[in-house]
């Protein structure tokens, strides 16, 4: 068997970052930009992800912020923010696509774990905004729960005239917008968030760059 040096990232994988006890919103997102600035610079440490932070976080997790993300591979957000084992409530659906299921993941984030930051994250060439233009666009049959999805994106399309690439990344970034205005609609998060305890906070991925923009924040 060949056994292989380690990169210098893979040696790195031991680092450990301040346990985020107590972290306002503002706190939450500069770590997760500072993580994706590692990232996106091909700098990435790998935090977080020992034997030891595993044991420590086995009888009680609190991670400081919520990612609303897409299920695309190509955007795993403890990645795409370097973050570790136990940092991040990650809840994934396509185009972010949020349903019951998501939304009480979400609430249970904010009220049973006291995470201060929600982040809707969009990225760009989105496959879910794609489909369901294209079968807008050529009326094609919907089957199955396929359907929701596309009903869920398409008050998004409607909003942005255009065609091609940026026409979906246009409809990516709006779809993150309106799925910020449905997150403000339930008592629980907005209970929180005029009590200051949680944020939300929208924000786009550039699958070429690595590089995550926010886009607005309430």
């Amino acid at each position: 068997m060949n056994v292989y040096p380690k990169s210098d990232s893979e040696s790195q994988n031991f680092m450990i970052l301040p346990a985020p006890s107590n972290f306002s919103a503002d706190e939450a997102l500069n770590r997760l930009l500072e993580g994706n600035k590692r990232f996106a610079a091909n700098k990435a440490i790998g935090p977080n992800r020992s034997e030891s932070r595993r044991l420590e976080i086995v009888n009680k997790q609190k991670p400081f912020a919520i990612i609303l993300g897409c299920v695309d591979s190509r955007v795993p957000p403890e990645l795409i923010f370097d973050q570790g084992l136990g940092d991040l409530f990650v809840i994934r659906s396509a185009g972010q696509v949020i349903d019951d299921a998501i939304w009480g993941s979400i609430e249970f984030g904010v009220a049973e774990l006291g995470a201060p930051l929600i982040m809707v994250l969009g990225h760009t060439r989105c496959g879910a905004v794609t489909a369901t233009i294209e079968m807008l666009e050529k009326k094609l049959p919907v089957e199955g729960a396929i359907g929701k999805l596309v009903e869920n994106i398409k008050p998004a399309i409607e909003q942005i005239i255009g065609h091609g690439e940026p026409f979906i990344d246009q409809t990516a970034r709006k779809n993150v917008t309106l799925e910020i205005d449905r997150l403000k609609a339930s008592p629980i998060l907005s209970d929180a968030i005029n009590k200051g305890n949680t944020k939300i906070v929208g924000a786009f991925y550039d699958l070429r760059t690595g590089v995550v923009e926010i886009m607005d924040s309430i």
